[in-house]
């Protein structure tokens, strides 16, 4: 990744501790993809004991999973201490609905990064990310830092943006700087799984597209859930009407029945943390010589 494209992390942390009282209003995309993901669970046999919902956010899919997985201890994690205060503001709502349960563990919440996860290794059996390994410099020593913490045999389920993603707006916006993340192509994300050493990586790929009347409308939606630019390269300060108008011109050739759309590729992916290697002898196959 360019120096233009690495991701600020205290910008990421700052744009959604802002966001955090407005984020679920706004954020239709993600709620369908998580409703999305927890039916493609459903097809996976899984007794988690610890769960760790990377990148929680408002803290939906911890009550999800609690949920499901009733005898489990569920770990909250974010980057942004706002978003866990929305998680907590979901406990009593998991004590209720768990409240016939005897054993239920409460959910424990950690500010932190995905990308240095402060858990031991071989702690977790599921690790759940719903749309937030996109904030990762580098996705190598996530995927490696999530392969430490898992047990062996333990499943990585997440889903990500790839590359057509807000595909619209990038190149409405082209002027010299980074208004838009860079996305990593599917492909890549299976080859890195592979590099952490995770096996039977599977991937698939889907695209939405939401529809707005103007283009401000597109942008009060990414500032609503705290997807502001946060790569290096972008510009700073605030953006003038200069920008504005020409942003505005040129998204317009994208008008299709009266509405601008906003692509978002959605990555998702799942695969387990492969048994460690026994040590054991080799076999080695000897071929008699052909007589001179």
């Amino acid at each position: 990744m360019s120096d233009g494209y690495r991701i600020d992390k205290s910008r990421v942390r700052a744009s959604f501790d802002r966001a955090a009282g407005s984020y679920d209003a706004a954020a239709i995309l993600q709620r369908e993809v998580r409703e999305r993901m927890l039916q493609r669970l459903e097809l996976i046999k899984l007794t988690p004991r610890v769960i760790l919902d990377a990148g929680c956010g408002t803290g939906h899919a911890t009550v999800a999973l609690g949920k499901r997985y009733r005898d489990s201890q569920v770990i909250s994690l974010d980057i942004a201490m706002g978003m866990l205060q929305q998680t907590l503001g979901q406990y009593p709502l998991m004590k209720r609905m768990l409240a016939p349960l005897t054993g239920q563990k409460r959910p424990v919440a950690l500010c932190a990064d995905i990308e240095n996860l402060p858990l031991q290794p071989g702690s977790v059996d599921l690790i759940w990310s719903n749309v937030a390994i996109q904030w990762c410099n580098d996705l190598d020593a996530a995927f490696a830092g999530m392969a430490r913490v898992l047990r062996p045999e333990g499943l990585l389920m997440f889903s990500t943006f790839g590359p057509d993603t807000l595909k619209e707006l990038r190149a409405a916006s082209s002027d010299g700087n980074v208004h838009v993340s860079r996305f990593i192509d599917m492909h890549d994300i299976g080859d890195a799984l592979v590099r952490a050493g995770f096996a039977d990586p599977v991937l698939d790929v889907e695209r939405f597209v939401l529809t707005y009347d103007d283009v401000m409308a597109v942008m009060r939606d990414l500032k609503a859930i705290g997807a502001h630019n946060a790569a290096e390269g972008r510009a700073r300060g605030l953006l003038g009407r200069g920008f504005l108008g020409r942003l505005t011109e040129a998204y317009e050739q994208f008008r299709h029945e009266g509405k601008l759309p906003a692509t978002y590729e959605v990555v998702y992916g799942h695969a387990w943390k492969a048994q460690p290697k026994q040590p054991g002898l080799s076999t080695v196959t000897l071929h008699p010589r052909k007589p001179a």
